[in-house]
């Protein structure tokens, strides 16, 4: 870990040319995916989320899941009028002991059945935020959250494991455990798509680290791959590039701001802001807009300072922000980051680094089945260590893959993964 914040710390203030023109065949014979708009939104991208954040009195609170369900459904109303593609809405809570009030978490999981059936008519996900907060092994933790994943559908949840406190050793261990006993629940490992390791994250609307601090609100999650590719294909150099995605960004991102406030005045819920983190999924690639800017492979020489650059402009906007606002890697929503995996062309490690000067950390990962808890766990710890130095928000939420070992084709049958190769861990 030493050896690689080492290489974090230099290498996140090189300032790296981008592209050349002899890289440009080496890109023009990779595997690359040219982005399309769907024709029934009259704007460039969707909004990925409306996430409304909720205190709850008790894990029996219905009342205020209902409360929330109805103000969403105004709100995306609002937003479908003015031409915008909603593709989820949410609630998040205050973290989950915050409201157990006495009760056990087996005793609680009845409860909160209820509000994912609930949830579930309505098609509302929920996250609960983080179950542990203090640095603790909880050897009853991930036969609990088995049982959650198992008995519910639409319901997120993480374990904190760093904070102003530093790195939790112990809640890594138990993060660890987690992930294994979940990589078992359910075929194909994807349990794990509603848990994940959170450290040092703040309020935000993007899940599963999702979770909520303050008076009740809301907050605005997007997928914006395709405006970073836009900014970037007629880009003469880095420059250039972040100036046309600064200026585009703001003039796609402001009108949702003045809608978003026009929506907390009417419906008396504070608008937290815009978590301008481009999400990616299967026909919005931040590897190819990645690419559009360095004209080679995701994990090419170039690629740190890609992100680098990208993160640079999504922190400069002139608009409310909130949640990550950086850059998303998750390896299994993207084709071309799954692509790049398959072929090599990047490492765990490398994931990690380009995380110090990006985004989430590391995002649905695809790992062997038989990866131990203390492997994880390690793991995990690095990069709560690279979370706690950089003081930045980061996460890890890992996919174990039954039946898998390194190098292996992992398929999905989960519509919002895609296929890729079972990475290695070192």
């Amino acid at each position: 870990m030493r050896r690689l914040l080492t290489s974090v710390l230099l290498l996140s203030f090189l300032a790296s040319s981008i592209g050349s023109a002899g890289a440009r065949s080496t890109i023009a014979s990779a595997t690359t995916i040219t982005q399309t708009r769907p024709e029934a939104s009259k704007h460039k991208f969707p909004i990925r989320t409306i996430t409304a954040g909720v205190n709850l009195d008790s894990t029996g609170d219905l009342k205020t899941i209902e409360s929330a369900i109805e103000f969403l459904q105004h709100a995306r109303k609002k937003f479908e009028d003015e031409g915008y593609e909603i593709q989820t809405v949410r609630i998040a809570t205050q973290p989950f002991s915050q409201y157990l009030n006495g009760k056990s978490r087996v005793e609680a999981i009845a409860d909160l059945k209820k509000i994912d059936e609930a949830l579930s008519a309505r098609n509302v996900i929920l996250s609960i935020g983080p179950v542990i907060t203090a640095d603790r092994r909880d050897p009853d933790f991930a036969s609990w959250a088995v049982q959650l994943v198992k008995e519910t559908k639409n319901i997120s949840f993480s374990v904190t494991v760093a904070s102003e406190r530093g790195v939790h050793n112990q809640t890594a261990l138990t993060a660890a455990e987690t992930i294994v006993a979940l990589s078992k629940a359910i075929p194909g490992g994807e349990a794990n798509f509603r848990f994940t390791a959170a450290a040092n994250c703040p309020p935000g609307p993007f899940f599963p680290v999702a979770y909520h601090r303050g008076p009740v609100g809301f907050s605005i999650g997007l997928e914006t791959p395709r405006l970073l590719q836009q900014a970037f294909e007629q880009a003469k150099d880095i420059k250039d590039a972040q100036e046309k995605l600064f200026d585009l960004m703001e003039s796609e991102l402001k009108p949702i701001e003045k809608l978003a406030e026009s929506i907390e005045r009417a419906e008396n819920r504070e608008y937290f802001g815009i978590d301008t983190s481009p999400a990616p999924s299967k026909d919005a690639s931040i590897g190819a807009a990645i690419e559009a800017l360095t004209k080679l492979p995701f994990g090419s020489s170039s690629t740190l300072a890609a992100c680098a650059a990208i993160t640079e402009v999504l922190k400069a906007l002139r608009i409310k922000i909130c949640g990550y606002s950086g850059l998303m890697l998750p390896v299994l929503e993207d084709p071309v980051l799954a692509t790049r995996a398959a072929e090599g062309r990047y490492t765990v490690r490398e994931l990690l680094l380009y995380s110090s000067v990006c985004g989430t950390g590391l995002d649905v990962v695809p790992l062997a089945g038989d990866t131990s808890v203390n492997e994880l766990a390690a793991l995990i710890r690095d990069v709560a260590a690279l979370s706690s130095k950089l003081r930045k928000p980061l996460s890890a939420r890992l996919f174990l893959i039954p039946g898998k070992k390194a190098g292996d084709r992992a398929e999905f049958s989960n519509p919002f993964l895609t296929s890729s190769v079972v990475m290695k861990l070192e």
